[in-house]
């Protein structure tokens, strides 16, 4: 009876042809599973598992890249034969993915509406498994300077000091800002925090001559904007009244 060949798990016994760095620099990075492509981050398999065979494990587990994004470094550790060095390059790459993204959808010139926002934070923030919040530098053109990471919440509350957020205005003197924050659950629908915290910001503000342009909140391909809303407007009437 003949025997069936052998193909040892280690890539560097595969084929040429058929190993993820060489097809990648002979046919290109388009022609490349997924599970190719993070065959290469992996770089090395455990005993009995290719470095292939660890990346459709992951996918078999968490299904997509941009599920994998927002995981826990924990739960990879689960899987026989990633360490932190390996975790930190998958990371790293879909960080770097994600960034990309960012960039395409990166407005030039003056913001012009809520969806400018929306659309340049909706990558960066969609799946972040806990509540982040960011204040957006605006200059008197009305262009974006700077984005500042305030404060990483829990899964459904994230409280950034309205002092600390003044502060930033203060270090860059900046005359305007829009806040951002996501809702994990992918619902935008602003809570009785949310509000309180726009209404007391565009008071603390209004002592400042700083203006509060928009809240916006990010979910699931979706977001929720303060200004088109009115309720921008509408805290600010309440400043008014009350001078």
């Amino acid at each position: 009876m003949k025997k069936k060949k052998f193909y040892p798990k280690a890539i560097c016994n595969w084929p040429e042809d058929d190993r993820p760095r060489e097809k990648l620099l002979k046919y290109g990075e388009h022609t490349l599973s997924n599970a190719e492509l993070l065959g290469i981050l992996i770089r090395t398999g455990t005993s009995g598992k290719s470095a292939v065979d660890i990346a459709r494990e992951l996918f078999q587990k968490f299904k997509t890249l941009r599920a994998m994004s927002g995981i826990d470094i924990i739960e990879f550790r689960k899987i026989s034969g990633l360490k932190d060095a390996k975790i930190a390059h998958i990371k790293a790459a879909i960080e770097l993915g994600r960034r990309m993204m960012s960039e395409k959808k990166a407005f030039e010139g003056t913001v012009k509406s809520s969806s400018n926002v929306a659309n340049y934070l909706m990558p960066l923030m969609r799946d972040l498994k806990k509540e982040a919040f960011k204040v957006l530098l605006i200059d008197k053109r009305n262009s974006i300077t700077n984005v500042i990471d305030m404060e990483i919440g829990s899964i459904d509350r994230v409280s950034p000091s309205i002092r600390d957020i003044l502060q930033i205005t203060l270090k860059y003197q900046t005359p305007a800002i829009i806040v951002a924050h996501n809702h994990p659950s992918g619902d935008t629908e602003p809570s009785d925090a949310d509000k309180n915290l726009t209404r007391d910001l565009i008071v603390a503000s209004s002592a400042m001559e700083l203006r509060v342009f928009d809240h916006v909140i990010i979910g699931e391909n979706q977001y929720f904007s303060f200004a088109d809303e009115g309720l921008i407007e509408e805290y600010e009437m309440q400043v008014v009244k009350k001078m």
